[in-house]
C-alpha cells in the first residue's frame, strides 16, 4: 500500500474543476459496483473525464487514476490466471492476461454494468458519443479500480475485479483464445499423411440457454480425444487439445 495515502488522495481530489456537491447522488453507481465508498469523492474523480477536470497544462486525476488502476488490474489478473491455469505456459498466460486487460474486454464489462450513463463528460465528449466510447469506458473502469483500491485496499480491488471480470465471462478463458488445437491437430495429420480429424457430437444436455456439448475426435477411425464445453467450438477445441497430448504433438 502507498505510504502516504491521505496525501495522495488529497492531491487527486484537489485537482478537480467541479465541486462534489454540484454532482448527482453516487449511491446508484455504488450499488452497481457493489462497493460502498468511505470517501465518495474518489469515485467522483474516477468517473469525471479528463476533458472536464483538467485545466490546460495540468495533470488529470482521471488519467492518474487510470494509470494506477491499470497496474492494479494487471497484477490481480496475473495472479488469478497463474493460479487458475497451472498447466498453461508463460506464453499462454500472457495471451490470456492481455485478453482480459484489453480495451475491448474492459469496455464490454463497463457496458454490462452501465458505467457510461454515470460518467461526467464535457459537452464535446457527450456530443461525440463518449458514453459508449470503448476507450473512455475502458479508462473509466481502470480509474474505478484505482478508486476502490485507494478507498479500501488491494483485497477490495481484487474482489471487484474477480466478481466483474471473471464471474460470468467464461468465454474469455476458453482455450480457443490461446492455442488453436484444431489447427495444430489438422496440420499434424496432414503432415503424417493421415486422414483429417473427424469430430463427433456424443452428447448434448441442458436448457437452450446453457447447453453442454460432449465431442469426440477421431483420427484414422480411432478416438484420440474428447472434450466438453458450453459451445460446440469449445468442446472441439478441448477434444483437439486432448488429442494433441495423446499423439504427443
Amino acid at each position: 500500500m502507498i505510504a502516504d495515502m491521505k496525501k495522495l488522495i488529497s492531491s487527486l481530489l484537489g485537482n478537480s474543476l467541479l465541486k462534489r456537491e454540484e454532482f448527482t447522488e453516487l449511491t446508484p453507481l455504488m450499488n452497481i459496483l457493489n462497493y460502498k465508498f468511505k470517501t465518495e469523492e474518489l469515485l467522483f474523480s474516477a468517473i469525471t473525464h479528463t476533458s472536464v477536470i483538467c485545466k490546460e497544462g495540468e495533470s488529470s486525476s482521471f488519467e492518474r487514476m487510470e494509470f494506477l488502476g491499470d497496474s492494479i488490474l494487471g497484477l490481480i489478473i496475473a495472479e488469478s490466471v497463474f493460479e487458475k491455469f497451472p498447466d498453461y505456459t508463460e506464453g499462454e498466460l500472457s495471451k490470456l492476461k492481455a485478453k482480459v486487460v484489453s480495451r475491448d474486454f474492459l469496455s464490454t464489462v463497463a457496458r454490462k454494468l452501465g458505467i457510461g450513463r454515470h460518467l461526467i463528460l464535457s459537452s464535446e465528449a457527450e456530443r461525440s458519443g463518449g458514453r459508449d466510447n470503448s476507450s473512455i469506458l475502458a479508462d473509466a473502469m481502470e480509474a474505478i479500480i484505482c478508486a476502490i483500491y485507494l478507498d479500501g485496499d488491494l483485497e477490495a480491488a481484487r474482489e471487484f475485479i474477480t466478481t466483474n471480470l471473471f464471474t460470468g465471462y467464461r468465454e474469455i478463458f476458453e482455450e480457443q483464445d490461446l492455442i488453436n488445437y484444431k489447427s495444430r491437430l489438422q496440420e499434424f495429420t496432414q503432415l503424417e499423411s493421415q486422414e483429417l480429424p473427424e469430430y463427433n457430437l456424443i452428447e448434448e444436455t441442458g436448457p437452450d440457454h446453457d447447453k453442454t456439448f460432449v465431442i469426440e475426435v477421431e483420427v484414422n477411425n480411432t478416438v484420440v480425444g474428447s472434450g466438453e464445453g458450453h459451445t460446440k467450438k469449445e468442446a472441439q477445441q478441448k477434444a483437439a487439445k486432448m488429442a494433441c497430448k495423446t499423439l504427443k504433438i
